[in-house]
């Protein structure tokens, strides 16, 4: 079959193949430069990417987040970079897709056989922290819109990437920033999806810090203190006893399940001899896309008061640590949804269909912003096969080839 009777998309394939030596060796750049956050020092790999898009005529414009913004937040430097890509005659004719992918990552823990910023490619999978959330995406979305500019195709509107690095501290200076500043205002918005799953909607997540404060006291004397962890003791009594209510309310969404309250850490306590006058709990609420955020805070913020209300000398404090609002499908939606169904389940010969996830993402960013968000990326079927997060994190070389594909395929459809 010769080039006058292949169609766009075929084109476009076979451009992803002869190119993805080229596009592995790109992803194994980015994994080789840390981004563990904490401590957050982001910019170092920013500028590095910004130096590997300029080899393929991308110009990166670099968004430094002020340093005592990124101080306050806990962090140490982020910069966020934004490439723009316009096509047909500047006329502002036709939408403008945005491709989102986040940089910054955990710290890689313990456990790995593969060194964590190696790089290393073993078995048709390449190892490394961000190897699949989502340094991944990097080389997935660069890829596809080069792919789609080496077709020659006439196109309308434009692609712009966003790379950023605040995802795993809520995303406010990452996207946020970038959304708040007035830097980036797409019509459609593809993010970093973790798996070959089209998500449409994911959960909303509350985290918060209760400081439970009494008054440390000799063990041997307990009556002259007043023991926090026996009143943070009855907090805990009545989390989990609301979790087991949770599991009653179901969300309708495909791929959510309930909502769900995590103890993630606890800390308090002097010696073995002392009364612990203070105890620090920190929770992890999942919010379904039913539920209102600020009900289930008020809700939330009750349920621990009236566990310690019985507990003479006992004070606390609730602070909240992170609002991340769920992912809910806006309109408009529907043309990256469809196309980005058909085509996945083309190229991976299986059925592709809209669904949830539990996780929160940065995309609810964009739609707080009145922006279709779709999740969509390189990464097996579920998150878990691929270590994300975990020793050994990797990607399937041939799932980031599909995924390119898939987007690249997906963008000409859009623009076309």
């Amino acid at each position: 079959m010769n080039a006058t009777t292949t169609s766009p998309y075929e084109n476009l394939d076979a451009w992803i193949d002869a190119h993805f030596d080229e596009e592995v060796r790109f992803l194994q750049e980015l994994v080789r430069v840390p981004t563990d956050t904490p401590p957050g020092n982001n910019a170092p790999h920013a500028e590095r990417t910004a130096e590997l898009l300029k080899d393929f005529g991308f110009e990166a414009e670099q968004h430094a987040v002020p340093p005592d913004t990124v101080r306050a937040a806990g962090l140490e430097t982020i910069t966020n970079l934004v490439v723009r890509r316009r096509y047909g005659k500047g006329d502002g004719a036709g939408r403008t897709v945005a491709l989102n992918a986040h940089g910054d990552v955990v710290p890689p823990g313990e456990g790995w056989t593969h060194p964590p910023y190696g790089a290393e490619i073993a078995g048709g999978k390449l190892y490394g922290r961000a190897a699949a959330v989502s340094k991944c995406d990097f080389a997935t979305f660069t890829f596809a819109t080069r792919a789609l500019e080496a077709l020659g195709a006439p196109l309308k509107g434009g692609v712009e990437l966003y790379f950023t690095y605040d995802e795993e501290f809520g995303g406010e200076l990452g996207p946020g920033w970038l959304l708040e500043q007035g830097l980036v205002k797409p019509d459609l918005l593809i993010a970093a999806g973790f798996s070959y799953q089209v998500i449409t909607a994911h959960n909303g997540c509350l985290q918060m810090e209760v400081t439970v404060n009494g008054k440390m006291g000799h063990a041997a004397v307990p009556e002259t203190g007043v023991d926090a962890l026996q009143a943070a003791t009855r907090i805990l009594v009545a989390l989990y006893e609301q979790n087991t209510l949770y599991k009653q309310t179901r969300s309708q969404v495909k791929g959510i399940n309930h909502p769900y309250l995590n103890v993630g850490l606890i800390e308090g306590g002097t010696n073995t001899n002392v009364v612990p006058g203070k105890v620090v709990l920190k929770l992890d609420r999942r919010m379904i896309p039913e539920e209102n955020p600020v009900e289930v805070e008020a809700g939330l913020r009750r349920l621990i008061q009236k566990a310690v209300a019985g507990c003479p000398g006992i004070g606390i404090e609730i602070k909240r640590l992170l609002l991340a609002k769920a992912l809910k499908p806006l309109d408009g939606n529907r043309p990256m949804v469809e196309a980005l169904s058909r085509h996945a389940s083309a190229v991976f010969d299986e059925p592709i269909d809209a669904a949830g996830t539990p996780l929160y993402t940065d995309a609810r960013l964009f739609g707080e912003h009145g922006i279709p968000a779709v999740l969509y990326g390189a990464g097996p079927r579920t998150v878990g096969e691929s270590n994300a997060k975990r020793a050994d994190e990797h990607i399937d070389l041939e799932d980031l080839r599909r995924a390119t594909k898939v987007i690249a395929r997906t963008l000409f459809d859009l623009l076309d």
